[in-house]
């Protein structure tokens, strides 16, 4: 549900990426004859029985996949460990590079597929691993095999992992006021704008598209912080992707906190969202 509810607080669209993403559709000849231009993020959610050639793309002459249609938006994978491995593993390339390149004997074409990847599982298969509230059924090698179909390197360009807890009766009574979509969205647009100018000059539009170089420039830390990331970065056993990953995401924080530099308080928070995988994934 959260998942499905993501496109309406991602920023808006800007015109060229409207264009890249109708362009996808209209290859693909899934753009209607009424809609000469789409102006909403894409969300593709292809079931756990999907194809590596309906996920990458692919064909005598090769079309885009799930991947590419996801463009600009998001591709989500429900129940991740229900896909096949070798499925999920062709997903490391496009997820660095933001780009799948199809070869076959008469065509080699290049689809971009800069997507915001989402996926969601349960611990275990009975689904309570882990859980406070309800005994786990599943043996250590059955829930050791579940959790193998996920491989680190994947985990690893999962930029927030999230521990999600079941809801109790009492929250579903609650009539407590939560921001809505629409507020939510303003934020995010704001912050957007923040990145947009800021990067104006590089041809870019967003946190996640930094280089090594301008990750160094613009995702400067105080010594306090820097000593906190260190220390975690060895206590977690994180990698070199992960480091640059959490500063992305500390950077992200700060401009939503619409703050000029990354402070402690967004360098601590995107590190508590790096520590799922060593909870679950520990051996």
């Amino acid at each position: 549900m959260l998942a499905r509810r993501l496109p309406s607080i991602l920023p808006d669209l800007t015109f060229e990426e409207a264009l890249e993403i109708t362009k996808i559709h209209s290859i693909s000849g899934l753009l209607s004859k009424d809609t000469p231009i789409l102006t909403t993020r894409p969300f593709r959610s292809p079931h756990h029985t999907v194809s590596v050639n309906s996920l990458v793309g692919g064909g005598r002459i090769p079309r885009p996949g799930e991947i590419s249609l996801a463009h600009f938006g998001v591709l989500f994978l429900d129940e991740l460990p229900e896909f096949n491995k070798s499925t999920l593993e062709v997903l490391r390339g496009p997820l660095e590079d933001r780009i799948v390149t199809i070869s076959r004997v008469n065509a080699s074409l290049t689809y971009p597929c800069n997507f915001m990847f989402i996926a969601s599982m349960n611990p275990c298969p009975c689904g309570f691993y882990g859980s406070t509230e309800k005994e786990c059924t599943c043996t250590k090698e059955t829930i050791a095999r579940y959790m193998g179909k996920i491989s680190g390197p994947l985990l690893d360009r999962i930029d927030i992992q999230i521990e999600v807890t079941p809801v109790k009766y009492q929250k579903l009574e609650n009539d407590e006021k939560v921001e809505s979509s629409k507020q939510i969205k303003e934020r995010v647009n704001k912050a957007r704008n923040i990145q947009y100018k800021r990067y104006k000059e590089y041809g870019i539009y967003s946190n996640s598209e930094l280089t090594p170089k301008l990750i160094e420039k613009y995702c400067k830390l105080d010594e306090e912080s820097k000593k906190l990331l260190k220390n975690s970065f060895e206590m977690l056993g994180l990698s070199a992707r992960a480091h640059g990953r959490i500063l992305k995401v500390a950077r992200t924080i700060a401009d939503l906190d619409e703050k000029e530099g990354i402070e402690i308080k967004h360098i601590a928070e995107a590190i508590q969202y790096r520590s799922l995988d060593r909870k679950y994934w520990k051996n």
